[in-house]
């Protein structure tokens, strides 16, 4: 069992690997909060308790660039102080930036943390890798703060309009993408003293900004599941989807078209493949309790009274949305979001699930946990 402490355990990064190795066997999770680094003895017992420290903790950004510098100095100081104060030895993980090299207040208080762990690791004999890291997009991360990607992402679904200030060309890893690479130098299976993190994608901002328009047209105001031609595509939307607000924009009302014959109801219009499938569920039953980590999940109650929850993995808001096969309507699924759908009615419960890839066992990126 290999137990992983992570600063900054509730940041954008942080609490991604941290709920990514709550899915892997053989780790331990070691509990950390920011206010350790205002407590050295907290500090002190955090870093005895652990195998492996990864440090993320860091500011990003800030008005004035000196406070942004001299806070990530403190940072590693602080965690510095607390590893030699345990007398432990565990192995550090260091969370550095391609802007190393640029000069910037940000750039160098990475190039000089890198540095300071480096001397602290050859005088204690403790083992040491900074992992150097491209642009990271992903669910959850912070508008205006994390990437260009959030920022995008946040204004489009909250009816803003985003605006490009210089066309850059971004090299980009996703977010599951990294944690994965974290993982790799948790178990020891990169060993270089400074792994230089390779991008997954390469993108102008301008054509970031054309798709993200692209799934604001068709996902937000039309329903479209949008055409998405590549992994990257798949992985830009579900970032967008993550700063939808689902209470304001969920459960979405079907048109229903009605004749003698009876009526008729189109539940989904796709530009993307993947698989259709229906249930019934008895009165008082409830199916779920499970979350995917990039798979796109739409729920349709056709016939029949269905509450669905919502909860994201981490947190303890639980989302309810009631639906009524009177009403046709369906709810999507988030990433990184537990979710369960219940018969509510005395009658059976019809729903049409679909999902944008065929169910493989040996890969189903289904975990379940209660919502």
């Amino acid at each position: 069992m290999i137990k992983v402490g992570i600063t900054g355990q509730s940041g954008f990064v942080g609490s991604h690997l941290y709920n990514y190795l709550g899915l892997k066997s053989g780790i331990q999770r070691i509990h950390f909060e920011d206010n350790y680094f205002n407590n050295a003895s907290l500090m002190s017992e955090f870093a005895g308790n652990c195998d492996v420290v990864v440090h993320l903790a860091a500011m990003n950004r800030h008005e004035d660039p000196n406070v942004l510098y001299n806070t990530n100095i403190d940072l590693v100081g602080k965690l510095i102080s607390g590893l030699e104060a345990s007398g432990n030895k565990p192995r550090v993980i260091f969370s550095s930036s391609t802007q190393e090299v640029l000069g910037n207040h940000y750039g160098r208080s990475k190039k000089e943390g890198r540095l300071m762990f480096e001397k602290w690791a050859a005088g204690s004999g403790a083992s040491f890798t900074a992992m150097v890291i491209p642009n990271v997009f992903g669910p959850y991360g912070m508008p205006h703060y994390n990437s260009v990607v959030a920022t995008f992402s946040h204004l489009l679904t909250h009816g803003g309009e985003p605006k490009i200030h210089v066309d850059g060309e971004l090299r980009l890893i996703y977010i599951n993408e990294l944690v994965d690479q974290f993982y790799k130098v948790i178990k020891g299976e990169v060993g270089e003293t400074v792994f230089y993190v390779p991008h997954t994608s390469e993108k102008k901002v301008s054509v970031i900004l054309e798709l993200l328009n692209n799934y604001k047209n068709q996902y937000l105001d039309k329903g479209i599941i949008p055409q998405m031609k590549s992994e990257f595509e798949i992985n830009l939307f579900n970032t967008f989807r993550s700063f939808i607000e689902n209470s304001s924009y969920f459960p979405v009302r079907l048109v229903q078209h009605t004749d003698d014959r009876g009526i008729f109801v189109e539940t989904m219009k796709l530009g993307v493949g993947g698989q259709v499938s229906f249930s019934t569920t008895k009165s008082g039953i409830t199916r779920g309790n499970h979350f995917h980590t990039r798979k796109i999940e739409r729920f349709a109650v056709i016939k029949g009274k269905a509450r669905i929850q919502l909860r994201r993995i981490g947190t303890d808001e639980i989302q309810e949305f009631l639906l009524d096969g009177n009403e046709p309507s369906y709810v999507d699924m988030p990433v990184w979001v537990t979710h369960n759908i219940t018969n509510i009615g005395d009658d059976e419960l019809l729903t049409v699930f679909w999902i944008n890839e065929w169910y493989n066992p040996e890969d189903p990126d289904t975990y379940f946990e209660q919502v």
